[in-house]
């Protein structure tokens, strides 16, 4: 059986690269405004030149999800967030081998010291006592653990988790859906060849999860909003994403806007998602989300 999940997880990780790379060069994203020569800019996307604004004290980090990267997993809402004014950066955390850019692989424990250390230059680089996270996917849930297992709550001041994994996941109908996309072979050469120790980790009864998971999971001092969608095809029961604790707000996309058919890769691509995310960030200046229609993959 846990071969089995492992096989449909790593049907995962090729699916959202496969869909990642399909999706980023398509979507239209806001850009920047570039800023003058006189002074350090307030706002970028992967800028190590940025300072964060009075508005926007916190910068963001940004992390990706199983198999993906920062650049590509990041390509809409990365430029998004920078437009609204945020200093963003992202890494690709995780990778089993430099060559391939491909992350998230190893194991939870090992990514999320890799997280903290990045977490860390970054606050250097901007000056920042802390940052807020927007995390995806695998992405999400190291977000979320991070800050209670790695216990950097203190440098963090807002979590934003889409679709996490939070209580593990069955990955439900991943391997039908390698096997409809003709991806089995690949898959199977990712195992022999690599492995997937965060696969084994992030499943129900996973080791990651239930560190994440015994006690309170929401950690004093940090905000937390976790975002998933009906419709997501890969990390189920769609329930498993949500914080059930005081103070942590809980959504699907589909309570917003019902139309959105955005699936689990989708999110990170999706405009309405790029709203909720933004008014999470600074919900002193929420504004009214307008529906768009997200990725249904």
């Amino acid at each position: 059986m846990r071969t089995t999940l492992r096989r449909a997880a790593l049907v995962l990780l090729t699916t959202a690269t496969l869909a990642t790379a399909a999706i980023a060069p398509t979507a239209a994203a806001p850009t920047a405004t570039a800023p003058t020569a006189a002074a350090a800019p307030s706002a970028g996307f992967d800028n190590w030149d940025c300072k964060p604004s009075a508005a926007h004290p916190n910068p963001l980090v940004l992390l990706h999800g199983l198999g993906g990267n920062g650049p590509g997993n990041y390509a809409y809402l990365g430029p998004y967030l920078a437009a609204k004014g945020y200093c963003a950066f992202t890494l690709t955390y995780g990778q089993a081998t430099p060559v391939i850019p491909v992350g998230g692989t190893v194991s939870v424990v090992q990514s999320s010291a890799q997280i903290e250390a990045f977490i860390d230059q970054v606050r250097q680089s901007t000056g920042a006592a802390k940052v807020d996270i927007v995390g995806h996917s695998e992405g999400g849930f190291q977000s979320i653990y991070g800050p209670k297992v790695r216990g950097y709550a203190a440098k963090v001041g807002k979590v934003v988790a889409l679709a996490p994994p939070t209580h593990g996941t069955t990955f439900a109908g991943l391997v039908s859906v390698g096997d409809y996309l003709g991806l089995r072979p690949l898959v199977d050469q990712v195992l022999r060849e690599f492995g997937c120790p965060a696969c084994d980790e992030i499943i129900v009864g996973g080791s990651a999860v239930n560190q994440l998971t015994t006690g309170p999971i929401a950690q004093p001092g940090v905000k937390y909003t976790v975002i998933a969608s009906r419709f997501d095809a890969l990390v189920t029961p769609h329930e498993t994403s949500f914080i059930r604790e005081p103070g942590v707000q809980n959504k699907f996309v589909q309570d917003t806007c019902p139309a959105d058919p955005v699936g689990h890769v989708g999110l990170a691509f999706d405009p309405t998602v790029a709203q909720l995310v933004a008014n999470a960030l600074d919900p002193t200046h929420a504004r009214r989300v307008i529906c768009a229609f997200g990725p249904p993959v």
